[in-house]
């Protein structure tokens, strides 16, 4: 009796399926997002562990809010860095971006 709506039928599965396809385009994708995503993050953090566990004292640095100083003495987990003259500042080892070339402090 319904003129506007048309009944529903449920479709016929189809012979043969492709359930295998599935399963390879999930682990397509999963090799895909390796090599995109994951294994560059891996590299980049081995790289950081080793420039933090390379500092030693009088090292200019630069951290990741942008402050840069040298290196006056070092901790298990931080170090005291001067950033002018007497004034020192304590930060996480962690939070070290980048070692910068000697004199680079003196061009600022």
């Amino acid at each position: 009796m319904n003129f506007f709506i048309s009944d529903a039928m449920a479709q016929s599965p189809v012979p043969g399926g492709d359930g295998g396809m599935s399963i390879i385009f999930l682990i397509g994708m999963f090799v895909i997002m390796y090599f995109f995503l994951i294994r560059p993050q891996v590299k980049r953090q081995k790289e950081h562990k080793a420039m933090v566990g390379g500092l030693k004292k009088g090292d200019e640095i630069q951290t990741m809010g942008g402050m840069m100083g040298k290196v006056i003495e070092l901790g298990d987990n931080f170090m005291k860095v001067e950033v002018a003259d007497n004034v020192v500042v304590t930060v996480r080892k962690t939070s070290v971006e980048a070692v910068m070339p000697k004199g680079s402090l003196k061009e600022l």
